[in-house]
């Protein structure tokens, strides 16, 4: 990806799940980590998807961390989100060393809870309201170990978050 990219990405960010951040944010990530952004075109040049991603943590939570894949409607069930989890997950593994790579996802969003699931992802936590807007909205912290974690252990699940009824948890309806 390169800063151009940036002009150019509106069709793939235009998606209810998509979260579209400042020029600013964009600019911050490609700057520190431009070997953990990517895009995918299509044959006449459009862009269809993307990645954007970076290291974070200490010690044994040394890890990528996936800030956005999205995939533009028109591309989708092509292969494209996961090619680009290989990606960031190779090169948070080969060149930074990581023990796991993780991102959020909206609890509502099930086709992509159901991708990562096949793509080796295991739901670790829920946070609470993590998304804002007009009705805010749980998300899942979703990983998967690399190499560098033979027995897996980042990906215990922590314990469940225990919250009074009414209190920003769900219902369990």
């Amino acid at each position: 990806m390169t800063c151009d990219d940036l002009l150019r990405f509106n069709n793939v960010n235009l998606d209810q799940y998509t979260e579209t951040y400042n020029q600013g944010f964009y600019l911050q990530y490609l700057a520190q980590w431009p070997e953990l952004f990517a895009v995918s075109d299509s044959p006449n040049g459009r862009m269809q998807a993307y990645v954007i991603a970076k290291v974070e943590g200490k010690n044994k939570n040394w890890h990528g961390h996936v800030s956005a894949v999205t995939v533009a409607p028109e591309a989708r069930r092509l292969g494209l989100a996961g090619r680009l989890m290989d990606y960031v997950e190779n090169v948070s593994e080969e060149i930074h060393d990581g023990y796991f790579v993780d991102l959020y996802v909206r609890c509502s969003n099930s086709v992509a809870i159901a991708m990562y699931k096949k793509l080796g992802y295991i739901v670790y936590r829920q946070i609470i309201n993590y998304y804002s807007g007009r009705e805010p909205e749980d998300a899942y912290d979703m990983r998967k170990a690399l190499a560098r974690d033979p027995g897996k252990l980042t990906e215990v699940p922590l314990s469940p978050l225990r919250v009074k009824p009414g209190v920003g948890a769900p219902s369990g309806d």
